[in-house]
């Protein structure tokens, strides 16, 4: 994420700064950089560094209580993967950000 983002001072839903925080403490607050032009409330979008074109786009609007939905951005749209993983646990979201981002 950008280093210069404090995760408490954005305005975005709790298990969004949980999410963030969490990923932060695991691998590192420059290990993704985050689209500061991304303004829902209950969303934040993840890019990954050594390849800017794939994105992941989290949110939390429409799922349970602590739960998150995730669509997966990739160079070419076609391959997008969106409204596919709805209502995943933390830990879901974190290994599908490992596997997308990180190859």
């Amino acid at each position: 994420m950008n280093y210069q983002v404090n995760v408490w001072a954005m305005q975005k839903d709790m298990p969004l700064k949980v999410l963030l925080i969490e990923w932060q403490q695991r691998y590192g607050a420059d290990s993704l950089r985050l689209n500061l032009c991304e303004q829902h409330f209950q969303a934040v979008e993840l890019i990954a560094l050594e390849h800017p074109k794939l994105s992941a786009y989290i949110y939390t609007f429409a799922q349970l209580p602590l739960h998150y939905g995730i669509d997966l951005k990739y160079p070419l749209a076609m391959h997008n993967i969106i409204g596919e993983n709805e209502n995943q646990t933390l830990e879901q979201i974190i290994a599908i950000l490992q596997t997308h981002l990180f190859f």
